[in-house]
């Protein structure tokens, strides 16, 4: 990364960061990102702070416009860290300072690769008196106080996760003590405590918190013991109730091993159990969860119930945060509660083709534009299943490869059960005559039935109408997409060499599976000498 500064700044980043000279944006050297950190100077008279505030403005324009649309620009809010008025109605550096980070607002609405970062929340968390050590300034004009560096550096790595799409997916909750006050099956659906004073107005606040992380694209599901009748009673007649079934994706309410549900509950929604978190009251429960399933978090819960909101927000910030919320987030609950309802009605059928032809499947296909790239880019975030090459990349990335003359394509699926939204993207190359597919992904809760075929169908019957004579395509083995090793094979791609993941960006969240394959990369060819057949059961909308 590459820091662009007023001050001295180097005991906030790690190593391998270079920073420009103090006020200095003449040069920008190649970076992977550029990080934006400009504070208001230290200076004591309004006027010189107000004017050298708009002289960082003028500075974020001009580094702004120069920066590759290809590179992570993280802009840091403008703060100052001495809140020093001398008249309470003189608003000169608030006013200044508000223009600016609204500068920066309207250059994130304005190109896709700027994410704003802000700092104020950082300060916030500290006393004003510890932001600067004023020795230090005089001595190196260093901004922040080094006794808050590890503090900042840990803040930043969390916020960094956060603005890459890092988060988990889903959240497992038990419910006696967890969701409300009490025990159902002793106190019963009038006895237990949601609502009114303390303790069920503290349970109240943390089920409206959780329907909240709900309607932010956070899958919840319930793992509890107890009689599944009496929680279905109480989710109908109990009126203070804010976390019923419309929010629930999946459940699992009986007197089995927990971990046993944990995997059921994994398997009935098809996502992987290291994008799970579990909470529950119980000490044994969570000791349980974390002896066998290792792979699942397990954060400690609180033992009094004023001590919720805490804990909601600690959890939040850990696991649940992300930079922007896509359409798609704010659907996933619906959206994993018909996947459930399809995976009931599959055990009606025999015969997989009637049931998939049952199923009313359309598929459209589109390319990449403003409204569905922070979608695609958070998908090659977060994908790993069925994912070729697992390459990750950021909406700057993929304006880039557009920019460069790359096809970014997508598909979204609905069927009779709901629509899943976006939900597959291919990135290719055009080299020639040759379509280089360099990126292949669908997201899990549409795979089983056929979509990833007709996908790669459909755009190679676009590639050979368009003219182009071969494909190129990759697969890139890592810990977790196993389950796609001969997708290639069995669509008539040849096999025609080797790449080493290490010369690629196939890196799958650090493990790439050299264990497995040596970390080498399969490349396939395919001559194209007609169109691919599509089964007349699937409905194709073509928006390319």
């Amino acid at each position: 990364m590459y820091v662009f500064r007023n001050h001295t700044v180097e005991n906030l980043f790690e190593e391998g960061v270079r920073f420009s000279g103090y006020a200095d944006v003449s040069d920008i050297p190649l970076a992977d990102a550029y990080i934006w950190f400009y504070q208001v100077p230290m200076v004591l008279k309004p006027e010189q702070a107000e004017a050298e505030i708009a002289g960082i403005g003028a500075r974020l324009d001009l580094v702004g416009d120069r920066i590759p649309s290809s590179k992570p620009f993280y802009i840091f809010s403008l703060e100052t860290l001495l809140p020093l008025r001398f008249c309470d109605t003189d608003h000169r550096v608030a006013k200044a300072m508000e223009a600016v980070n609204r500068q920066a607002e309207a250059m994130a609405e304005r190109m896709p690769n700027i994410r704003l970062v802000d700092f104020g929340e950082f300060l916030s968390q500290h006393s004003p008196d510890s932001w600067v050590n004023w020795k230090f300034y005089f001595l190196s004009q260093m901004v922040m106080s080094p006794v808050l560096a590890p503090a900042f550096k840990k803040w930043w790595a969390d916020r960094l996760a956060s603005l890459t799409h890092a988060r988990k997916k889903c959240l497992v909750l038990d419910l006696d003590n967890t969701l409300w006050g009490g025990v159902l099956g002793e106190d019963g659906m009038s006895g237990v405590r949601m609502s009114g004073d303390y303790p069920g107005n503290a349970f109240m606040n943390f089920q409206e918190g959780l329907v909240a992380l709900a309607e932010a694209g956070v899958i919840l599901t319930v793992c509890s013991k107890n009689n599944e009748a009496d929680v279905r009673e109480l989710w109908q007649k109990n009126p203070f109730l804010k976390l019923g079934p419309k929010y629930i994706s999946a459940y699992r309410i009986n007197w089995n091993n927990k971990a046993d549900n944990i995997r059921e509950l994994s398997t009935e929604l098809n996502i992987g159990l290291d994008s799970m978190v579990f909470l529950d009251d119980s000490p044994t429960e969570r000791e349980l969860v974390r002896r066998l399933l290792p792979m699942v978090e397990v954060p400690d819960f609180p033992k009094r119930p004023y001590e919720l909101m805490g804990f909601f927000s600690d959890m939040v910030e850990k696991y649940f945060r992300v930079y922007r919320l896509t359409e798609e987030d704010r659907q996933k609950t619906e959206q994993y509660r018909a996947n459930v309802q399809r995976t009931q009605a599959r055990q009606r059928f025999s015969d997989l083709t009637d049931f998939i032809r049952n199923l009313e499947i359309d598929i459209e296909v589109c390319r990449a534009d403003e409204f569905n790239l922070p979608r695609i880019a958070q998908m090659t975030q977060k994908t790993n299943q069925f994912n070729l090459t697992t390459r990750r990349y950021t909406e700057a990335d993929l304006a880039g490869k557009m920019e460069r003359g790359d096809g970014v394509y997508a598909i979204s699926v609905k069927d009779k059960f709901g629509d899943n939204g976006l939900t597959g993207v291919m990135t290719v190359a055009y080299e020639g005559q040759t379509a280089v597919i360099d990126g292949f992904l669908l997201s899990c809760r549409i795979l089983g039935k056929g979509i990833e075929d007709v996908f790669l169908a459909y755009m190679l019957t676009r590639f050979y109408e368009n003219g182009l004579k071969t494909v190129k395509a990759y697969y890139y083995p890592t810990a977790k997409n196993g389950q796609v090793a001969d997708f290639y094979d069995r669509h008539g791609f040849r096999r025609v060499g080797v790449e080493q993941a290490a010369d690629t960006a196939a890196v799958a969240d650090g493990t790439v599976a050299d264990s497995l394959t040596g970390a080498c990369g399969t490349i396939y060819e395919l001559d194209l000498n007609a169109p691919a057949a599509v089964a007349d059961y699937y409905h194709i909308v073509n928006k390319l």
